[in-house]
């Protein structure tokens, strides 16, 4: 009941652009069956990019990682939706001007913006998903950067998909980016690097649509990759990308998620590239809360650390498991040099 009336009080609070999901503190209560622990009660804010959480990937796994410590951390949560760039800078504003004590910005698209605001309030903690401090303008001291080995969960996916196109007679597979960033071409780099690995005369096309919501521009391009014989689509783009694996299933060929787990879209989802920002997030929150905060500097999530992987593999592709998981240990290693941009 405490809880529920904290979040009633901070509902009356100043106004963001864009939208607010109000029921952050309330449902998470309930999401997994344990009571909050006593801990130091700190505020979160997470301000999502464009895509929104009903993304079912990158946002919506920010947004469960903050519902997380709110059950388990029992911190006090609020996010604010983005609708358009323009709300960036005033998302971050109304967080930092309310005094919370950590503020989580989501994505790559968010970097000037972050840079804005965290240099307009230096007393302040932030963190920024997929951008390094150093890469900001400003390099402000009170930016911490959670930053991802995409290209390794990009490798065992594609590494997968050779595998399957070589045992099944496939001579192309393909990808499908959002805009083309880091993040992305860091997925879609390593993706073609492990296909080659498995199968080294596979032929791979790759197009961008410039949009991480728009599910009709992203189904169009894997369309049209699968009318030029891809039987592997893999998406890395978002809400947008759920239009790929809708053309898997229009095709009946293999589709391939990423961020989250999205097998449960349907028996067309062969795996997923998983990039846990859930735990990145959560584990964020709790060095706060712990007055363990890293500003000025980075948290790298990789395969050895459990926070790049591979989802869920298909009956489709189970054969073919064993011999990803032996490559998912050499990553793990060190003993496996990918790269992480787009040739």
């Amino acid at each position: 009941m405490l809880i529920a009336l904290i979040t009633a009080a901070a509902a009356f609070g100043v106004a963001a652009c864009g939208s607010e999901d109000n029921s952050s503190s309330s449902s998470a209560g309930t999401s997994s069956g344990k009571a909050a622990t006593t801990g130091k009660k700190i505020k979160v804010g997470v301000v999502t990019d464009i895509g929104g959480l009903n993304d079912r990937s990158f946002n919506a796994l920010a947004a469960k990682g903050l519902k997380d410590a709110e059950t388990k951390l029992g911190v006090q949560g609020r996010i604010l939706i983005s609708k358009s760039n323009a709300d960036y800078v005033p998302n971050l504003t109304t967080l930092a001007q309310q005094k919370y004590d950590l503020i989580v910005a989501v994505g790559f698209l968010m970097t000037d913006a972050m840079n804005t605001v965290a240099s307009k309030f230096p007393q302040s903690h932030f963190a920024i998903i997929d951008v390094a401090n150093a890469s900001l303008k400003s390099k402000p001291k009170n930016v911490e950067g959670l930053l991802f080995k995409e290209q390794e969960a990009g490798y065992l996916v594609g590494y997968l998909a050779g595998l399957y196109a070589k045992g099944n007679g496939v001579s192309t597979i393909s990808s499908v980016g959002g805009q083309k960033i880091p993040p992305v071409d860091h997925y879609i780099a390593g993706y073609q690097a492990g296909a080659k690995a498995a199968d080294g005369s596979i032929k791979m096309l790759n197009g961008y649509s410039q949009d991480f919501v728009d599910q009709a521009k992203c189904k169009e391009i894997a369309l049209d990759q699968a009318s030029k014989g891809s039987k592997v689509l893999f998406q890395v783009a978002g809400q947008c990308g759920l239009g790929v694996l809708d053309a898997a299933k229009e095709k009946s060929v293999q589709g391939i998620g990423v961020d989250a787990d999205q097998a449960y879209l349907g028996p067309q989802v062969m795996t997923s590239a998983l990039k846990k920002v859930d735990v990145a997030v959560f584990t964020a929150i709790k060095r706060a809360q712990a007055g363990q905060y890293g500003g000025g500097q980075d948290v790298v999530a990789t395969v050895k650390s459990g926070g790049v992987g591979i989802g869920k593999v298909s009956p489709k592709g189970a054969k073919y498991a064993p011999r990803v998981k032996a490559v998912q240990a050499k990553i793990a290693a060190g003993t496996i040099q990918i790269p992480d941009t787009v040739g």
